[in-house]
């Protein structure tokens, strides 16, 4: 339990959170809308995976939303010209992929900040769609939302999908050597130098990594509306970030897990919906998730201060 601590108290909390809830307000373990909430939370989901990867490798990614929206209308439009739907999930992996190798290159290569280069790729990103799409949505053929099934199994799907592709990231991230050398290059850049790890290699792959996650993240989306709105990704990028540090991940880098993730974005998901059931008014709920991130990084950074000292 000791090497986890942070993972154990944001479970705890989210614990009593369902437990208040299961005694105030049980309408809200009701089972469609509690299934409708977690499938839509999915695609946040798979996106804050890589986002930790980019985190514990001491780097930050606030180009995702944008990259979100991208792949979406990508896929959206390709799905509308009748491209089978795996043809339109590599598109979007692709896509994303692409997107991923510019900040990398850019980052890892070039030697500038990441902040700075996926803030301008936000941007650019942003501007070029809205320049482009206009606000029009794009309206999805019959067959592709829920994979063409019925809503319930459809949402089963993205459920056991999601669940499948966290499993395997985080037996990844600490079973398979790619995964030991982002936590290597995250704790020390030059110390992992030294042990034979390529920084630079790291470093670009979790971009490139991060991208593709992005794309199939819109995919997942996608089947769940009948329409491709272009904002679509309008602050993933804030949402995933929060998970992610919520969830343990250090923002200084070389620590974290994904199942900490899980719990950090199930925590922040959780609070809109409580607040509806608790009668409380909806404006508390920035405030509310602003106080845990808040708690979460003063906490990232007593930790840090300790283990210093100690």
């Amino acid at each position: 339990m000791r090497r986890h601590p942070r993972e154990l108290s944001v479970a705890g909390v989210l614990a009593l959170l369902l437990v208040a809830l299961a005694i105030v307000a049980p309408a809200f373990f009701s089972p469609q809308p509690l299934r409708s909430l977690l499938v839509r939370e999915m695609p946040a989901l798979i996106v804050a995976c890589g986002m930790a990867f980019v985190i514990v490798a001491r780097e930050i990614d606030i180009s995702v939303g944008s990259q979100f929206s991208l792949c979406s209308v990508l896929a959206g439009l390709l799905a509308a010209a009748g491209w089978p739907l795996p043809l339109v999930l590599l598109a979007a992996l692709g896509a994303g992929a692409l997107m991923g190798l510019a900040n990398g290159a850019l980052v890892a290569l070039a030697g500038l900040p990441s902040i700075v280069v996926t803030l301008a790729t936000m941007v650019t990103l942003r501007q070029g769609l809205n320049l482009a799409r206009q606000g029009e949505f794009v309206n999805l053929p019959d067959g592709v939302q829920w994979f063409g099934l019925s809503q319930t199994a459809g949402q089963w799907l993205v459920l056991a999908v999601a669940a499948g592709v966290l499993a395997a990231l985080a037996w990844a991230s600490r079973h398979l050597a790619a995964g030991r050398f982002v936590y290597a290059v995250g704790s020390d850049a030059a110390a992992a130098r030294l042990a034979g790890v390529n920084p630079v290699r790291v470093t670009l792959g979790v971009f490139v990594f991060m991208g593709a996650l992005t794309g199939f993240a819109a995919v997942l989306n996608l089947i769940q509306s009948p329409q491709v709105q272009p904002l679509v990704g309008s602050g993933l990028e804030l949402k995933v970030i929060a998970a992610a540090v919520v969830g343990g991940v250090a923002i200084s880098g070389g620590r974290g897990s994904l199942w900490g993730v899980l719990a950090g974005l199930l925590l922040l998901a959780t609070i809109p919906p409580a607040l509806t059931h608790l009668h409380i008014e909806a404006y508390w709920e920035k405030a509310i998730q602003g106080a845990i991130i808040l708690l979460a990084a003063a906490s990232d950074g007593l930790g840090r201060k300790r283990s210093n000292h100690g």
